[in-house]
């Protein structure tokens, strides 16, 4: 009887493939935050995940520093995996030619249909390769983004993103981006609280949302300039009311134009886009952790109308509020909007 990878029935089961030359602050990240997140987001919880690093051979896998990393797995573990997660790698190929290596072809042709992808930075290159990203969006490192397009160009590129989701495949820019993209998965996974929790012990913050810009093009103001932090602090204290820009630019005694401009300095969106992804977020959490009916989430999160919850909810993260309540609080865990 051939071994198994995974020795824990019941976890969700993530192999991360990693290749020469390696990034070790991307394999980090995937064992961080997989690796802290708790059956009811308490550090006395179940584990929820198990995860397992594999490579093309069983090994020492180079790294972009001064030391290897022994991997104990080989490809098999793809076989396995709910979720495979690509890292990065140095190898000239991922950035040169749309082909793929055969012995890597053959290692990704053991991932079982309908399992999870993603990749982190420049792994996006091997999804193209494969043919997992055609006809959907994608992102990379801003620094590579010329070339992937022009290697592939039936991919929807969007460069100017920390990462993507289309579903079965997602993508993550740089490799610090790699965070959110595995935050997001969790989030999906098990609700905000449990991703909130693997965040603060790890000590990043909790959601930057994946349309938000990979790096903001002007420089970041002085520490002496006034900056917007207290507008937001004032409007996050007061969701469920009616905010206007006017408003948020005099909590910082400035023209609503400078404010705009700054604030777009300091987040890279606008304060008004800013403002329905934080109602969003409280959506989200109330929908998750109570049973108050979709009317009164609108009323509290300053959205208004059930129907307008609903029309954001739903371009946001693809799915009405009742069927995400329904995913994590199961049938009877609320009413149905």
């Amino acid at each position: 009887m051939a071994m198994t990878v995974f020795t824990h029935p019941g976890r969700h089961r993530v192999a991360v493939l990693a290749r020469a030359v390696l990034l070790p602050i991307e394999l980090g990240i995937v064992h961080q935050c997989f690796g802290q997140a708790r059956q009811g987001a308490s550090a006395d919880g179940e584990p929820l995940y198990e995860v397992a690093t594999c490579s093309l051979a069983p090994g020492d896998v180079r790294t972009d520093g001064d030391f290897t990393v022994a991997v104990a797995h080989g490809p098999e573990a793809l076989a396995e995996a709910d979720t495979v997660i690509v890292l990065s790698s140095y190898e000239d190929y991922v950035q040169e030619s749309p082909e793929l290596p055969a012995p890597l072809a053959e290692a990704l042709a053991l991932i079982r249909p309908g399992v999870r992808v993603a990749s982190i930075c420049t792994g996006a290159f091997v999804l193209a390769s494969a043919g997992l990203l055609d006809g959907r969006t994608a992102t990379t490192h801003w620094r590579y983004t010329e070339r992937f397009a022009r290697l592939f160009p039936r991919v929807g590129l969007d460069p100017d993103v920390l990462y993507t989701d289309s579903g079965s495949v997602l993508t993550s820019a740089g490799c610090a981006s790699g965070i959110d993209l595995c935050l997001h998965m969790i989030r999906r996974d098990h609700g905000t609280a449990v991703a909130g929790d693997v965040a603060r012990r790890t000590v990043v913050p909790p959601h930057r949302e994946g349309g938000q810009a990979q790096f903001i093009r002007r420089p970041v103001p002085e520490r002496s300039a006034p900056g917007t932090s207290a507008a937001r602090d004032w409007a996050l204290r007061r969701l469920q009311d009616p905010i206007t820009l006017g408003q948020l630019a005099a909590r910082e005694s400035m023209s609503v134009r400078h404010f705009t401009r700054r604030f777009r300095e300091e987040s890279g969106m606008t304060p008004m886009a800013w403002l329905t992804r934080q109602r969003i977020e409280l959506a989200r959490e109330l929908l998750e952790e109570s049973d108050m009916p979709v009317e009164q989430v609108a009323a509290r999160t300053g959205l208004g109308t059930a129907a307008n919850l609903r029309q954001h909810f739903h371009a946001a993260l693809g799915v009405p509020p009742s069927a995400y309540r329904t995913t994590f609080r199961g049938p009877a865990g609320g009413r149905q909007s």
